[in-house]
């Protein structure tokens, strides 16, 4: 197993850390591999009901790491379509496809790459000392890693134009007020609250849970007529599940639900 990946086991939810601090969590082919690994075996785990994904030392994520595509080194270009589709597509479309939510608790800089898988995420928690940086442009390249459509759809044009061309980093906070992340912590809070959040949701309707996330994913595709169909489809899966029926019954009888999460 690589030690790029650290996996840590709670009651009903997993914490995934990045783990090469000395290049700020880059991401070379070894620790693609092994995030990708933990991630689907996190989200096809029925006893883990939430996943919170952070970075181990002063940067959450930097991207790619450059180191291996020098092009002093090189015999030409690197295919980097190859390593898209080979290694970041995938990855994107495992944690928005996850059904549980998915909480991001950035702890440092998050460059390139790196930001947009923290805002693949359901819920992005930063430090305030943390940055988003599309870097991009400073080595002629365009947002990846699903992070043209992120901007976009969490921004606007205008905004996303200006940090996809200009690479200037967006505050943790800002983020916050912009609504790219959801929360700005404080430094030394982030991983408490950040694990609060995640135990929590571990606790809650996990069926409910990835149903809003896919309503929430589709509602930008629909016009509000087709939306309201797909609403009643999902809650009437929604009110057969056990987790619906023990909510109404601790409704009644004035305690905290005990949810199971089961289908």
């Amino acid at each position: 197993m690589s030690d790029t990946i650290l996996t840590a086991r709670h009651d009903g939810w997993v914490e995934i850390t990045l783990n090469r601090p000395d290049r700020r969590n880059a991401l070379n082919e070894e620790m693609h591999l092994a995030l990708r690994a933990a991630l689907e075996e996190a989200a096809g785990d029925e006893t883990c009901r939430a996943i919170l994904l952070t970075g181990n030392g002063k940067g959450f994520c930097a991207g790619q790491d450059l180191g291996d595509r020098d092009p002093r080194k090189m015999d030409g270009p690197p295919n980097l379509s190859e390593t898209l589709n080979k290694f970041y597509n995938p990855l994107i479309r495992l944690i928005r496809a996850a059904p549980k939510p998915v909480v991001c608790a950035v702890n440092g800089v998050a460059a390139g790459a790196g930001a947009n898988i923290a805002l693949a995420c359901d819920i992005v928690l930063a430090a305030e000392s943390a940055k988003f940086i599309q870097a991009f442009a400073k080595i002629g390249l365009i947002p990846d890693a699903g992070g043209s459509w992120a901007l976009t759809s969490l921004l606007g044009e205008a905004r996303a134009k200006g940090l996809a061309l200009t690479g200037e980093p967006l505050p943790a906070a800002k983020a916050a007020d912009w609504g790219m992340i959801w929360k700005a912590c404080p430094d030394e809070a982030l991983m408490d609250e950040a694990r609060a959040l995640v135990t929590g949701f571990a606790k809650g309707p996990t069926v409910g849970y990835a149903l809003t996330k896919e309503l929430i994913h589709k509602a930008s595709a629909n016009t509000l007529d087709a939306h309201l169909d797909v609403e009643a489809e999902y809650q009437g899966r929604a009110g057969r599940t056990p987790d619906y029926a023990e909510g109404v019954i601790a409704f009644f009888d004035k305690r905290a639900p005990e949810f199971t999460g089961k289908k």
